[in-house]
């Protein structure tokens, strides 16, 4: 009897101190600005959603969230970094398979895993557009296989960017050339916005890329062409354009890409708690979601840590079968 008081009370006084050390991690994150670093170069669509959620993210913390931005290797040096610092929250990444799920598969040099990583709660969803530079000169998806297919039979391969390599808009690229069985060259860039400069300048042929409401105005500008966005049906939010579903030869081309924030995987419960509890509160802003739908992205409907920790193991998988279905090989 002697022996299970003590053994009791040595579990109480071991579970007290476990619950005063969480509740004084929680009440003392963050005790400093926190970075929400972003994988990409300023002026992209990544930088715009960070710096839509970034002064209500702050405001919901209680400390200053400071933007950084960090590209180069498909979004895994930024990755790197956050594993490379402690995991006591003071890093919030914003990524999305790209970084997380395809680079480890495609880049040799990438030694984390996806399971690094922890997902706390998701931000939006991107719908696809598939652009070309201005003087393609086609004005719809079949238009461009057409030509796309007399190019390449004369030796002129069409060229196609990405923000670099294994990133899911050059798998969208290699599964472009794969199903319709026309010949492609990759172009990698270390982001949207120097691929998107080079769209602008034709010095690459087409971008399958994230729409924002930019590219609206770019296309009005003749600056570039929307051919279509690779949705089921027109949304309402992008009802001028074609879905892929409506062309004749890619009807089931249909994607699209989430975008969440997380932080590296040994983070403590209690700080991943009030992060998820800052971010979950910050989809509800109204200056948020209209910023987020302003551009194109569907805003996520929040998720309990529980159902976001199953979200980022079925998003895994998902795209691993996505790589593996084109063999995409590390290099």
């Amino acid at each position: 009897m002697t022996f299970n008081r003590r053994t009791t009370l040595s579990l109480l006084t071991v579970l007290c101190s476990l619950f005063v050390t969480a509740s004084a991690q929680a009440d003392a994150y963050p005790s400093k600005p926190v970075t929400l670093l972003v994988p990409y170069p300023a002026g992209g669509l990544s930088d715009v959603i960070a710096r839509t959620v970034n002064n209500t993210l702050s405001k919901n913390l209680g400390q200053t969230v400071i933007v950084d931005n960090l590209g180069g290797a498909s979004g895994s040096i930024a990755a790197q970094k956050v594993l490379n610092a402690p995991a006591d929250g003071q890093i919030i990444f914003q990524g999305s398979p790209n970084e997380l799920i395809l680079a480890p598969l495609a880049i040799s040099a990438v030694k984390f895993k996806s399971e690094d990583f922890r997902l706390v709660q998701m931000i939006a969803t991107a719908q696809i557009a598939f652009l070309a530079r201005k003087d393609l000169p086609v004005n719809s998806v079949d238009e461009f296989l057409v030509y796309a297919k007399k190019e390449a039979q004369a030796g002129r391969p069409i060229t196609y960017a990405s923000v670099g390599p294994g990133s899911f808009y050059h798998l969208l690229g290699e599964h472009l050339s794969k199903v319709t069985n026309i010949p492609m060259t990759h172009v990698p860039y270390k982001g949207a916005a120097p691929a998107n400069q080079d769209l602008m300048g034709s010095q690459v042929d087409i971008f399958l890329a994230p729409f924002g409401k930019a590219y609206e105005e770019l296309q009005k500008q003749g600056k570039l062409k929307v051919l279509a966005m690779l949705n089921s049906e027109r949304l309402e939010s992008v009802k001028d354009y074609p879905a892929i579903s409506e062309s004749k030869s890619l009807k089931n081309f249909t994607f699209n890409i989430w975008t969440g924030y997380f932080v590296k995987k040994d983070t403590p419960e209690p700080v991943v708690q009030v992060i998820h509890k800052a971010i979950t509160d910050s989809l509800s802003d109204p200056a948020v979601r209209s910023g987020l739908a302003a551009n194109s992205q569907l805003v996520a409907k929040p998720l309990s840590l529980k159902a976001v920790d199953k979200a980022y193991v079925d998003g895994t998988a998902q795209f691993r079968a996505i790589a593996k279905s084109i063999d995409l090989q590390p290099q």
